[in-house]
């Protein structure tokens, strides 16, 4: 069975977030949390919040539809994770002799996909 949660609209460019969650990709989800505990970045959080809620959804299914009533939580394991780019909001600064300078500022998407296959 496979269980997912998804993260929209974090203030990060998805090549940041995408390092963190090449990292974790294939783990078991209790030794996932653990890398992730222990990383100083930003994206590690935003990738531990969702790997965390897609936890949660596990165990919520797990008590609540009957088709997930086999669910084995303890056994859990990263499918898929993936962070995609999400909208860009585009800000100007100004620049010299009148002109204007772009400032893109990215955003992205994670997507963690669980099963205990």
């Amino acid at each position: 069975m496979q269980v997912q949660a998804i993260t929209r609209n974090i203030g990060m460019s998805a090549q940041k977030m995408r390092e963190m969650v090449r990292q974790i990709q294939g783990l078991p989800a209790a030794q996932a949390e653990a890398v992730l505990a222990v990383v100083p970045r930003k994206s590690a959080r935003a990738v531990a919040k969702t790997l965390h809620s897609a936890i949660a959804n596990a165990e919520d299914l797990k008590l609540h539809k009957e088709e997930y009533k086999n669910l084995n939580t303890g056994k859990l394991w990263i499918k898929s994770a993936v962070a995609g780019t999400a909208t860009t909001l585009k800000r100007f600064t100004p620049k010299a002799r009148g002109s204007a300078g772009p400032i893109l500022k990215r955003t992205c998407h994670i997507k963690i996909v669980l099963s205990d296959e």
